[in-house]
């Protein structure tokens, strides 16, 4: 009996070759892959929003956070709240669900960070574009500014500046429909946004109010 044969004989069951091995993927180590871990999500466009202490250096620290992860970020915006202590940072991202998880827990690291969440999708979202046209057709552009709400900053001989705030469609509409008198320039805020009704969009701790 050759040395392979007498181990077989000391070990119950059938020999490591034909043992049944489970089904699924396995990486380098051998580990098995969770299939719901490595399936591919879909990415979606989402608003996350981060109450953080109001103290120098907050906002280069939550961009480079986003850098170094490389998150898709589509606009950041950060503003004063009704605490003078306190600010408001409002993030849109398009990433699968994992990715803006990871962007929930990576904002929960940063110490000035009091609390995040993402918002729901009928939460009350704002975003402010100003947009520079060619003047040459004055009161279409007026008219195109009243329809949407707008406001002239400046009219001269050779542009007309305008103001608009809304929703996001809002202000896509807006811009696709000034194209025609030809666009200059255009300067976004990007969304903020506060949930909807009596829902809180930050739960601060006890200590902190």
């Amino acid at each position: 009996m050759s040395e392979r044969d007498a181990e077989r004989e000391g070990l119950p069951g059938p020999a490591p070759e034909d043992r049944p091995r489970p089904e699924g993927r396995r990486n380098s180590q051998g580990i098995r892959v969770d299939p719901e871990v490595e399936a591919e999500h879909p990415p979606r466009r989402t608003v996350i929003s981060a109450l953080v202490e109001h103290e120098p250096g907050v906002l280069a620290r939550v961009s480079g956070l986003f850098s170094r992860r490389q998150f898709n970020i589509e606009s950041l915006t950060v503003a004063d709240t009704q605490n003078d202590d306190w600010a408001r940072i409002t993030v849109v991202v398009e990433e699968p669900d994992p990715g803006i998880d990871q962007v929930e827990k990576q904002l929960e690291k940063v110490v000035p960070v009091i609390h995040v969440r993402e918002l729901e999708d009928d939460a009350v979202a704002r975003e402010l574009v100003v947009v520079k046209v060619d003047a040459d057709r004055p009161h279409e552009v007026h008219a195109i500014t009243e329809m949407y709400n707008g406001k002239t900053l400046d009219a001269g001989p050779r542009t007309i500046t305008v103001e608009l705030t809304g929703d996001e469609q809002k202000i896509n509409d807006a811009i696709d429909a000034y194209r025609q008198f030809g666009i200059r320039e255009i300067a976004r805020t990007g969304q903020t946004a506060l949930a909807r009704g009596e829902t809180k969009t930050a739960v601060v701790p006890d200590h902190l109010k």
